[in-house]
């Protein structure tokens, strides 16, 4: 058997064989059971909020859509299948299986929550329908799709609330997953509200605002502090942001004074210093001072070192004058919380032209599915609630497939069928999942990578702060419309005998 190439498995994003082997024998088997072309609806979703939190920023969308467009099998992909091999020695998949693989074409319809939408948990943020063999086909790749950026665009989203404000530099490439979880990771920050990256390729693919300043070893290369950051401003006046911390800080900070009062002379400037080490809340006010005794006020004081939001939070309410933060491996390998937990669940099957609901039943009421074409009805709050007026006041999932409620809307937590709240039935909504592809092309265009992260921001500052602080966050009301939650409950009862 031919080894793949390293350059083959160099770029696994759009591949068809990204995937687990029994999607592909369960394609199989509904091929040989006639059941290939059967319409069936799947739902992606997550369990519980990440990082202790109470929402995700949901980010992957359009890679997804743009694989899915896209999905092939090539000749090398079936070259490959045909070496699998069962039990028995003989081939795992035949070859007018295989043959049917490579014409293959998504005739799939995709609704999906724009990237950078708030989503919670239990909600669906993909509707996938169409023909079972393609709509179970797809699943990994779309978990791996949506799961990590998603987890990275919500780990930025809560770093950027600690900072208040400041600018957020991601700096994790090097620490990153693999050469993919590097680009994945950069792109999930900038939509979660990072402001620059230092990863120039995610520049170049995504738009990224890149930045950067030295490394240690740059000052060690020379014969002194004074000397090295002399010959980084002689090379790149432009954009001078000194480390000061490689031997003294405080002595660092003064060699970086002299630096930028030279530049000053020559009509430049010194952009900021970088702490690096140390005591982080006393180094920078130690800065802050040196810095404004020498009348450079307008040269600002970066800050990294293994940061998280519990860090700049807490550097924040010390009054550190920290001004730009450079957050790395707690962001880019989302470090507190290594998966998002998401699932890919089926939920109906069309027979006789009707869709019939399916459910998954479970020991674990969270894992206890629910059936039906699922939407969720994102409420705001109306003109009567004053301040609040216009604020995201729940989010109610519904059945499409099921008769709209006449009149007014109920909505019940599943958590607790006690817990109600109804809806007025002029109370203003909207849809979050909206056409993505029909007939596995788009129909809504994609959306360059600035607008969904103008999504992310705008769309955390219309819920309450309770919602999305960082600590004990107020849960966000999300429930079930009532008929969904009687046809769950019924549906629940009859898999159980009940």
């Amino acid at each position: 058997m031919d080894v793949p190439s390293v350059q083959a498995a160099a770029d696994p994003a759009g591949s068809a064989l990204l995937t687990d082997l029994y999607q592909l024998t369960m394609a199989l088997g509904y091929w040989r059971a006639g059941r290939a072309e059967q319409e069936v609806a799947f739902h992606l979703y997550f369990r519980n909020a990440p990082f202790g939190g109470g929402y995700a920023v949901a980010c992957g969308v359009e890679p997804a859509l743009a694989y899915l467009e896209a999905l092939r099998f090539d000749a090398a992909d079936l070259a490959y299948l045909a070496t699998l091999r069962g039990d028995d020695g003989s081939a795992l998949f035949p070859a007018d299986f295989l043959d049917a693989l490579g014409a293959l074409r998504v005739t799939l319809d995709v609704d999906a929550v724009a990237e950078g939408t708030v989503v919670f948990p239990g909600e669906p943020m993909v509707r996938v329908t169409g023909p079972l063999l393609q709509a179970q086909l797809v699943e990994t790749a779309l978990l791996v799709h949506l799961g990590f950026p998603t987890l990275v665009a919500t780990k930025a989203a809560r770093v950027c609330r600690a900072a208040q404000g400041d600018a957020v530099v991601e700096f994790g490439l090097r620490r990153a997953q693999g050469p993919d979880g590097g680009l994945s990771s950069t792109r999930a920050a900038y939509v979660g509200g990072c402001a620059s990256s230092s990863h120039v390729l995610a520049g170049q693919r995504f738009g990224v605002p890149v930045r950067g300043t030295h490394a240690h070893s740059w000052v060690m290369a020379f014969g002194d502090e004074r000397e090295a950051f002399a010959a980084y401003a002689d090379a790149l006046p432009n954009n001078v942001v000194l480390l000061v911390d490689t031997y003294d800080t405080l002595d660092g900070v003064r060699h970086a004074i002299e630096t930028g009062l030279a530049l000053r002379a020559h009509g430049h400037r010194l952009q900021a210093i970088r702490l690096d080490s140390g005591d982080l809340a006393y180094l920078s006010r130690q800065a802050r001072r040196l810095l404004d005794d020498a009348g450079l006020p307008e040269v600002r004081i970066m800050a990294t070192n293994d940061l998280d939001e519990t860090v700049i939070a807490s550097l924040k309410q010390q009054g550190a004058p920290i001004d730009i933060w450079g957050v790395g491996t707690r962001l880019a390998t989302a470090y507190d919380q290594p998966a998002l937990g998401a699932v890919y669940k089926l939920t109906a099957v069309r027979e006789g032209g009707a869709w019939v609901p399916r459910v998954k039943v479970s020991e674990q009421q969270e894992k206890t599915t629910l059936p039906g074409l699922l939407q969720v009805r994102r409420y705001a709050t109306g003109a009567d609630d004053g301040d609040d007026a216009g604020a995201f006041a729940a989010d109610m999932i519904v059945d499409e497939s099921a008769p709209a409620p006449a009149g007014e809307a109920l909505m019940i937590d599943p958590r607790d069928d006690t817990r109600r709240r109804r809806f007025a039935a002029d109370a203003p909504w909207e849809p979050l999942l909206v056409a993505a592809l029909r007939a596995g092309r788009r129909v809504r265009d994609a959306e360059p990578l600035e607008a969904s992260r103008d999504r992310a921001q705008a769309q955390l500052a219309g819920f309450h702060a309770g919602i999305t602080r960082l600590v004990n966050p107020h849960r966000f009301p999300v429930g079930l419309e009532a008929g969904l939650h009687e046809r769950r409950r019924r549906l629940v009862l009859a898999a159980r005998g009940g």
